[in-house]
């Protein structure tokens, strides 16, 4: 490996994480630049002499790694991997270091600030409030939209990891069934796993906690959303293209499923003007909110640190959190 001194890094979208959030100095002898935005055309000029590269989202093919001659490391400021041709790096020796177990609290509330909200119907009732209609109502309360509980409620979990395991907590203390899904045509999981085809026939909530792949992309489409309770209400705190946003349009215009709260889209993020989610803003049944279940100040916090402690021990000899082609 080439001696601390001679590492150039370069970050390349700093405004991915929030401007008071601390990200320190590598404790070794280095060069530092960071930009706040990058396109995928400036990367080569902005990164032709670094050896480790920080990036979140920015695109990083084989064609654009091939013209970097001197990386030595890819430091993903985010647990997801998407963005990046991992083949072309295991094949010249670049490490992929990313972020893991920072948004285990975070992501998990998120979710669940999703559940209630739709399961109260929180925004129609706003929306009502600001319109008036609690004064035209004449009386102390009215009920123009649908309220239900938590307790009793099955809870499909598609994604057993960290954050998964967190959901599921969290929906036994509001007195929720967890059932873990096992993966899309796979059987004979064990115990554990409840058959996927079952969870989307009756979970009153379904809520996504797994990778984008190519084997898990259009997890849910139409085929799930007919075979759904009327009443069940799905979530996406996980990755865009997990679900068929057009068919999930059409389900919630069709009235298949009672509501849906999603915190991210099919790329690219933000979203084409013509993305099927943004047609749906008007629905007090829909929630859209952009990519942020995992940005609270403390998970932010943590991810900036572990992703210093990844250069460094890169730098140290002992590379940690390595991506292989799973992420």
């Amino acid at each position: 490996m080439s001696a601390p001194s001679s590492h150039h890094i370069v970050f390349l979208d700093r405004k991915t994480i929030a401007p008071e959030i601390v990200v320190r100095r590598p404790g070794f002898e280095h060069n530092w630049r960071e930009y706040e935005q990058t396109t995928s055309e400036q990367v080569v000029e902005r990164a032709r002499e670094a050896t480790i590269l920080i990036d979140n989202k920015v695109p990083l093919s084989a064609e654009t790694l091939a013209r970097l001659p001197r990386l030595k490391m890819i430091a993903v400021a985010a647990t997801g991997t998407d963005c990046i041709d991992k083949a072309y790096c295991a094949g010249h020796g670049v490490v992929i270091s990313n972020i893991r177990n920072y948004a285990t609290s975070t992501v998990p509330e998120h979710t669940f600030a999703l559940i209630l909200a739709l399961k109260r119907s929180l925004i129609g009732y706003r929306q009502d409030v600001i319109a008036g209609e609690w004064q035209r109502s004449g009386q102390f309360c009215f009920f123009s939209h649908p309220i239900s509980g938590l307790a009793g409620n099955m809870l499909g979990i598609i994604g057993e990891g960290s954050i998964g395991q967190s959901v599921a907590d969290i929906g036994k203390a509001f007195g929720m069934k967890p059932l873990f899904a096992a993966h899309k045509g796979v059987s004979g999981l064990g115990p554990l796993y409840t058959p996927f085809d079952e969870v989307i026939e009756t979970a009153d909530v379904i809520t996504l906690h797994c990778p984008l792949l190519p084997q898990t992309a259009n997890t849910i489409a139409m085929p799930e959303f007919r075979r759904m309770k009327r009443s069940a209400i799905v979530i996406n705190t996980a990755r865009g293209g997990l679900v068929n946003e057009a068919d999930l349009a059409t389900a919630l215009r069709e009235g298949l499923i009672a509501g849906a709260g999603f915190d991210v889209v099919t790329p690219p993020e933000p979203p084409a003007d013509n993305n099927p989610l943004l047609a749906l803003l008007d629905l007090p049944n829909f929630i859209l909110t952009p990519h942020v279940a995992w940005a609270s100040r403390e998970a932010q916090q943590a991810l900036a640190d572990q992703l210093i402690g990844n250069i460094e021990a890169f730098v140290a000899g002992r590379p940690r959190n390595v991506v292989s082609g799973a992420f």
